[in-house]
């Protein structure tokens, strides 16, 4: 069951990852600055690259834990949801500040998934 819910959430963020690329490159290109459009598409870089992670995990044979997956799932929102939640208040000229510190919090989540993959890789468990 496990498997599935990963598979699952990797296919929401990859799905999401895609509407939000084909939203950034075409509505608004003409809205945000070079460096705005840039910030966002790190955001959907960032959430495709950790789709693609959980979605090999969920594929893996290994049992995944909970932990690995939660890091990647929360690191995702915060870094990534985080980026665009700011680039887009920014372009309204209403900045979230807010939201500056999750960034690196998800950031960290993102790092702390890719470590338990190589912990996890010396148990057999990811």
């Amino acid at each position: 069951m496990i498997h599935q819910i990963i598979i699952a959430t990797a296919a929401i963020f990859g799905m999401l990852a895609v509407i939000f690329g084909a939203f950034g490159a075409h509505a608004l290109k003409k809205t945000l600055s070079t460096d705005q459009l840039q910030s966002f598409e790190v955001g959907v870089k960032y959430q495709m690259y950790h789709a693609i992670v959980l979605l090999a995990l969920g594929f893996s044979p290994y049992t995944v834990t909970a932990t690995t997956y939660w890091c990647f799932t929360i690191g995702i929102i915060l870094f990534s949801f985080s980026i665009y939640g700011l680039v887009l208040s920014d372009a309204i000229g209403k900045k979230l500040r807010v939201l500056g510190p999750i960034t690196p919090i998800g950031g960290l989540l993102l790092v702390a998934g890719w470590f338990l993959i190589v912990v996890n890789a010396f148990l057999l468990v990811i």
